[in-house]
């Protein structure tokens, strides 16, 4: 914008110029556009969560780039390129059914030699303190000249250590941290910061798929039947606990029995009279009888006394 007025204003100034009664106007407009023009080409600003790297015609890239904000630079001599310092991420898969757009996905060997097709998700940034290195080392296209081409050779490389059935059931967390292994180092290497890897889905060839979900199932039906031998022997050997308790329980119960019947016995030969209470106690109340202590141990007929007296 600042440009256009300066180069109207310059543009102004030459027509003026041409005419002799409005040449001293001219002048005045020719100087003002030159100043707007020099200050528009010296100022550079710098938006958020970017960096400038300076590229000086005379000493080439300047090691300190600029941070936020509005900056002077020689205009001419001075080139500012500006760098995203931002997270960033790229995906590399393959377009779902009905869109557009080209496959780029991953296509790797799995141990067996089998194709596996890999969609993934790679977070990044650029260091910004180090961007000026990044700039001439690998320069403004470094996501198609160095992240993407690495992002493929590293995940070939991680799917080579493991086999189709693995990479779709219990090792896709340890390929995940395989290639974040192998990429995280070559992207430091090259002043980037790997933040995140995320595997988005892996594809095996269906007819692999259909075996190992068939082995699968098989084994799960295995370990069912494993589960269930081990309640049927876990409720019989509840079962034996239980016969064993009542067992003991039932011997416990005629020690206790016979020891009642043998203390009862002691406690009866040691007194007779007992015998005779307990045997009152059983007649009665349908028998009157009396029991009279005396040294003969006789039985009083209350009944037949009571025929007597009528």
């Amino acid at each position: 914008m600042v440009n256009l007025l300066a180069l109207a204003l310059l543009g102004l100034g030459v027509a003026l110029a041409l005419r002799p009664e409005r040449r001293t106007l001219a002048l005045p407009l020719v100087v003002l556009g030159g100043v707007a023009l020099l200050l528009a080409n010296s100022l550079v600003l710098v938006p958020a969560g970017h960096v400038g790297v300076v590229f000086n015609v005379f000493r080439g890239v300047q090691p300190r780039p600029l941070g936020e904000g509005v900056h002077l630079v020689l205009p001419l001599v001075q080139q500012v390129i500006l760098y995203d310092a931002r997270v960033k991420e790229v995906t590399l898969s393959a377009p779902h059914e009905g869109e557009r757009r080209v496959d780029t996905s991953i296509r790797a060997r799995s141990k067996e030699g089998l194709e596996i097709g890999v969609d993934v998700t790679v977070q990044y940034r650029v260091l910004a303190a180090e961007a000026a290195r990044l700039h001439q080392e690998v320069g403004p296209g470094y996501l198609e000249t160095l992240l993407i081409p690495q992002i493929r050779s590293k995940v070939r490389d991680a799917v080579g250590q493991f086999g189709a059935a693995e990479l779709i059931s219990t090792q896709r967390t340890a390929l995940e941290t395989a290639v974040i292994a192998g990429l995280e180092a070559t992207l430091q290497a090259y002043h980037i910061e790997l933040v995140s890897v995320l595997l988005r889905e892996i594809r095996i060839p269906e007819a692999v798929a259909k075996v190992i979900e068939e082995k699968q199932t098989a084994e799960q039906q295995v370990q069912i039947e494993i589960n269930r031998r081990k309640q049927a022997e876990i409720a019989a050997e509840r079962r034996i606990i239980e016969a064993r308790a009542e067992r003991d329980a039932a011997v416990l119960r005629a020690e206790g029995e016979a020891r009642a019947i043998e203390l009862r016995g002691r406690a009866l030969k040691a007194a007779p009279e007992v015998v005779q209470l307990t045997f009152a106690e059983k007649l009665a109340p349908g028998v009157q009888t009396v029991f009279v202590p005396s040294t003969g141990n006789f039985l009083l007929d209350l009944r037949g006394l009571g025929a007597q007296g009528r």
